[in-house]
């Protein structure tokens, strides 16, 4: 018989505003023993130095992390010229210093380069995996494992400050981009090396800013509950379907829930009519106000290949369990 999840069933989003310190994951237990909550995730981590916006995933939320990590997001960054770092940050030792001998316009022009899609080297104290092992592991023992170059794409990235040899710059960019590995590079091809001395997460896919909460906000909260009254702190929580906002959607009735409830293909009405192999979220009502059931995959009915434009049929991938 299989043990029952301690905790409360909350399915919800955190945006929590993370402070400087501290691991990911480690806040992420922290926010979970707050909320009482029986399951949790967290959406790609940030870096102990690095603070922002980190979406926390409470119950069912943590079957569609995925697409948060998948998503395009926006950092500030501070860079110091001149020096260059292990870590290529203020964590790492020093290995390497130069005179800053270039100009505004030269260092504007460098920094404006990295526009546009590139490959780039994970950096050897990323958290990616090497025979299930993060690479910062093996970093700190001084064994360097070779890294496949990943694609990435610099959407935006706008220059704030240039007040030598500091640079500020706000980067918008695709999953998988190392800001380290940018300013490392930046001084590499200015000459003079850099490192990141401050950076913080604003955006993540969609999410507004001013929905983020500190961690001392939530203990404030927690502290001032009521026995068994979690309210306060499940008001703060951001509905689970946000995390898949950018997919269009289908409606489907009381039967195809039932059908959808046990893992088989329905019809519904769709948002739009883009075909197989796409996702869509799946709602039961006439529209997105209704309950949130999960992801789909559009298929083509082996039945009826005519179905109407605004019908489609999708199969679950991800579905949400309510519990009474």
């Amino acid at each position: 018989m299989a043990r029952r999840r301690k905790g409360r069933e909350i399915n919800g989003i955190v945006l929590l505003d993370k402070p400087l310190g501290g691991s990911s994951n480690q806040l992420l237990q922290k926010v979970r023993w707050l909320y009482k909550a029986a399951k949790a995730g967290h959406t790609g981590a940030l870096d102990p130095l690095a603070s922002g916006m980190l979406p926390l995933c409470l119950g069912e939320a943590t079957k569609f992390s995925q697409f948060l990590l998948d998503a395009e997001k926006t950092y500030e960054v501070t860079a110091q010229l001149g020096v260059r770092t292990t870590t290529s940050d203020a964590d790492g030792e020093v290995v390497e210093e130069k005179p800053v001998d270039v100009s505004e316009e030269q260092v504007r022009d460098a920094c404006l380069a990295f526009l546009g899609k590139s490959k780039q080297i994970p950096s050897m104290f990323s958290a990616l995996k090497h025979q299930g092992k993060p690479l910062y592991h093996y970093a700190r023992q001084g064994i360097e494992i070779e890294r496949e170059p990943r694609d990435i794409e610099v959407y935006e990235l706008d220059v704030l400050r240039i007040e030598l040899p500091y640079v500020e710059m706000r980067i918008k960019c695709s999953k998988g981009t190392y800001i380290r590995s940018i300013v490392d590079d930046l001084g590499q091809n200015l000459g003079c090396g850099a490192y990141v001395t401050r950076l913080h997460r604003t955006e993540v896919a969609d999410y507004p800013t001013d929905k983020m909460v500190s961690l001392d906000k939530l203990i404030e909260i927690q502290e001032s509950l009521e026995d068994g009254d979690f309210k306060a702190l499940d008001d703060l929580l951001i509905p689970m379907d946000t995390a898949v906002s950018r997919l269009p959607f289908v409606t489907i009735n009381d039967a195809e829930r039932n059908r959808f409830d046990n893992g088989q293909s329905v019809k519904g009405i769709c948002s739009e009519a883009l075909g197989e192999g796409v996702s869509y979220r799946v709602y039961h009502g006439d529209d997105t106000s209704g309950i949130f059931l999960g992801v789909g995959e559009g298929v083509l009915d082996p039945k009826d290949q005519g179905i109407p434009k605004q019908e489609v049929f999708v199969n679950p991938k991800r579905r949400v369990v309510y519990t009474s």
